[in-house]
């Protein structure tokens, strides 16, 4: 009888584990959003470092980068849930994306000297790994 009751307890347990985990999967598409808008602010980012020179590209970048770092940092600050794994997740795209950023502006800013071809290319490099992140989350939440 002992075992039987639990039996019973230990699929219940696992029963709301899953539950919790499907409402989890369920409710955190607020991260492709959050990668979709950092990628999207690549595409400005970039070429506004890449291309501009002087104290005004400076101000401009500066500010547009505390207005999306500020607004996504409030966004991910109010969700509720966190799926498994989101972590390391998070670790690598943003550990990716400042290699890459990294790169971009080094090269495009001694090497290349300012050139709109390689600030379209740089911004879609940077643009790259938060994106795949979002395809990927959007992929693993449904």
């Amino acid at each position: 009888m002992r075992e039987a009751a639990s039996a019973a307890m230990a699929a219940g347990a696992l029963g709301r584990a899953a539950g919790l985990e499907k409402a989890a999967r369920e409710r955190s598409g607020w991260y492709a959003r959050y990668l979709g808008a950092f990628a999207v602010g690549q595409l400005v980012l970039v070429p506004v470092a890449v291309l501009w020179r002087g104290a005004p590209s400076a101000l401009v970048f500066g500010v547009t980068n505390a207005l999306l770092v500020t607004g996504l940092s409030w966004y991910a600050a109010r969700q509720r849930v966190v799926r498994r794994g989101f972590g390391v997740k998070h670790g690598v795209l943003m550990g990716s994306w400042a290699v890459v950023f990294a790169v971009t502006i080094t090269l495009g800013t001694s090497v290349f000297g300012h050139g709109v071809p390689y600030a379209v290319v740089g911004a879609l490099a940077c643009a790259l790994p938060p994106a795949v992140g979002a395809w990927s989350e959007r992929r693993g939440a449904a």
